[in-house]
C-alpha cells in the first residue's frame, strides 16, 4: 500500500471564504459563486488545533506528495485573500481554535510566504520556488527510476499513466511542463472540482486513479531515497 493515497475526503475541511471575488487555480483564473477550500489534509481533519504551519513541516517529512498538494492549496489561499497578511489573519486563522501563541506563529508563517510571493513576483499564479524545487527533485528522481534497471514495476506504471499525460496535454495541459508536474496538477484539479461539487468524467477518474498509484510510487521511492538511499546501478 503506498503512503499517498488521493482522496478528496482527507481535504474536505471546508469553509466559505467571505468576500473572495476570484481565485487562481492552477494558474488560471477563475470566478466560483463559493469558492470551497481545503484547510488541511487527514491531520487536520482529525485534529483541529493543529497549526497548518505544522502539518506542513510534517509533510514535508512524511509525505512529500500529500505536501506538495498542501503548499499549492496554501499559494492560493493566500492568493484567495488579495495576498493581504491582515485578511488572512481575521478571516482565516482567527477561525481556528488556536491560543494566541499558535496564531503568532501562524501569522509569521503566513507573512513569510506572502513576502516570498511578492518577491518572486507569483501573486497572481505560479509556484514559490520552494515548492518548485520540490518538483525538481521529483522528477529528477522519476527520470532516474526511468533509467535504472533495477525498477521495473515503476517503468511498467509510468507506461499505463503515459497515454494519461498524452490526452491531458491535449486537452489543455502545458506541454511546457514535465510529466510529473501534469500528473501533480491533474491531481489539484480533480480535488477543487470534487470540493467543488462538480461533475467528474468517467475517463478523468480512471485518469485519476492510474496517475494516483503513479505518484504513489514514485512518493515512496522519494521518501525510501531520503532515509535509506537508492541504489540505481
Amino acid at each position: 500500500m503506498f503512503s499517498f493515497i488521493f482522496s478528496v475526503q482527507r481535504y474536505e475541511i471546508v469553509l466559505k471564504l467571505p468576500n473572495v471575488n476570484r481565485v487562481f487555480f492552477g494558474g488560471m483564473k477563475i470566478n466560483p459563486n463559493l469558492f470551497c477550500y481545503s484547510l488541511g489534509l487527514h491531520y487536520l481533519c482529525r485534529h483541529f488545533s493543529r497549526k497548518i504551519m505544522f502539518i506542513a513541516q510534517e509533510l514535508r517529512k512524511t509525505n512529500i506528495a500529500e505536501y506538495l498538494l498542501y503548499m499549492w492549496q496554501i499559494e492560493d489561499t493566500i492568493r484567495a485573500f488579495g495576498c493581504s497578511m491582515g485578511r488572512i489573519r481575521r478571516e482565516y486563522i482567527d477561525r481556528f481554535d488556536y491560543t494566541d501563541e499558535q496564531k503568532e506563529e501562524e501569522t509569521d508563517w503566513f507573512g513569510n510566504l506572502i513576502r516570498m510571493m511578492n518577491a518572486e513576483d507569483c501573486r497572481e499564479q505560479g509556484h514559490l520556488q520552494i515548492n518548485k524545487v520540490v518538483m525538481q527533485q521529483l522528477t529528477e528522481l522519476h527520470l532516474q527510476l526511468l533509467a535504472s534497471p533495477k525498477f521495473p514495476f515503476y517503468n511498467a506504471e509510468y507506461y499505463k499513466v503515459l497515454p494519461y499525460i498524452v490526452e491531458l496535454r491535449n486537452h489543455g495541459a502545458s506541454k511546457e511542463e514535465n510529466e510529473v508536474e501534469t500528473c501533480f496538477n491533474s491531481l489539484y484539479g480533480v480535488m477543487m472540482l470534487r470540493l467543488q461539487k462538480k461533475d467528474i468524467t468517467p475517463n478523468t477518474q480512471a485518469a485519476v486513479k492510474e496517475i494516483t498509484t503513479f505518484i504513489g510510487m514514485l512518493n515512496d521511492y522519494y521518501l525510501k531515497d531520503k532515509q535509506e538511499g537508492l541504489e540505481f546501478e
